[in-house]
């Protein structure tokens, strides 16, 4: 009985925020680590199973929970991370953004749990130990952000394009939805960058872009840098008329910019060619429609520029912006 009170205080004791729950769910063991963490006192949790809303602001197991009551295929549903090695005589580890109501906090915890068994194999208590890991995963995203921007304009670059339309096109052939890509390009450039410089072409660009931003605005697009003075947007779940739509709107928008370009015969203002697919994830595939869209700017651009063209119905010469 010594030892089981020495364990007891020891863990009560311990720097590192540990809870230990009984078969039923119910806390038995909420040390001072775990008090500072979450701001939430031992008497008010001991006892009870409302150790759960000291992590989030509306009742839902924790890891430990999920083990007490043998639910411990929800771990990987319920966590932003999960080591799938995971087990019972391991223990199970997990990762996941709380909001901590108590201490008005937001914070990333590695959480490792593990059962404790009677020598006849009964479940006799659940240990679950936290760690604070916000600071590391907040450099982690952050990384993985730069990673994933272009730097000059701040947009998706091409890698996070790519990664992007691969998952919107495998949720598309499950949906049955169709998905439009816009591609857009800066008209002349190059003269614009020869006649006003590199740092003003920037400029330009970051102009663009502001606008483009501003059109991808549902859940599920993306606009991205795909090279140079070229843009590309992808809109799930966009009919060819919508995209259309889109594109005009966009057209209009980087006219009333208003931006000079002397080598522009549309008012001398900078403006943009845009070339619209559309397509059914189940039918063609992504290299096919992003052929298409290139295929219809490049007919925009040969349209005499500042134009919208779809490359899946014919092209009609009023399809201009106004300059």
């Amino acid at each position: 009985m010594t030892d089981q009170r020495f364990a007891i205080d020891l863990m009560k004791h311990l720097v590192v925020p540990t809870f230990v729950l009984n078969a039923e769910g119910r806390v038995i063991i909420w040390n001072r680590a775990c008090e500072r963490l979450t701001g939430v006192r031992a008497d008010e949790v001991v006892g009870t199973t409302r150790h759960r809303l000291a992590f989030y602001d509306k009742d839902r197991p924790t890891l430990a929970d999920l083990i007490a009551q043998g639910r411990t295929d929800e771990i990987e549903a319920l966590y932003a991370g999960y080591d799938v090695a995971s087990n019972s005589e391991h223990g199970f580890h997990a990762e996941n953004w709380c909001v901590m109501p108590r201490v008005r906090t937001r914070l990333y915890l590695h959480i490792d749990a593990g059962p404790i068994f009677t020598s006849d194999g009964r479940l006799l208590s659940v240990v679950e130990t936290l760690r604070d890991m916000t600071l590391q995963k907040e450099a982690q995203e952050e990384l993985e952000r730069l990673a994933s921007r272009d730097p000059l304009t701040g947009l998706a670059n091409r890698r996070a394009f790519d990664i992007h339309l691969g998952s919107e096109w495998r949720r598309g052939r499950n949906s049955a939805h169709e998905l439009s890509v816009l591609m857009l390009d800066v008209d002349r450039f190059k003269q614009y960058n020869d006649r006003y410089g590199h740092l003003q072409g920037d400029t330009c660009l970051r102009s663009v872009a502001s606008v483009l931003a501003g059109a991808a605005a549902r859940t599920g697009d993306l606009v991205s840098r795909y090279g140079g003075e070229e843009f590309v947007l992808v809109l799930p779940g966009t009919t060819n008329q919508g995209a259309r739509v889109v594109a005009q709107r966009i057209l209009g928008a980087v006219s009333a910019l208003r931006i000079p370009h002397a080598d522009s015969p549309h008012d001398q203002v900078l403006t943009v060619s845009i070339g619209v697919a559309t397509g059914d994830p189940g039918v063609i595939s992504q290299e096919a429609l992003i052929a298409r869209a290139d295929s219809a700017l490049y007919r925009a651009k040969h349209a005499g520029r500042n134009c919208v063209v779809c490359a899946d119905r014919d092209e009609e010469p009023g399809e201009t912006g106004a300059a």
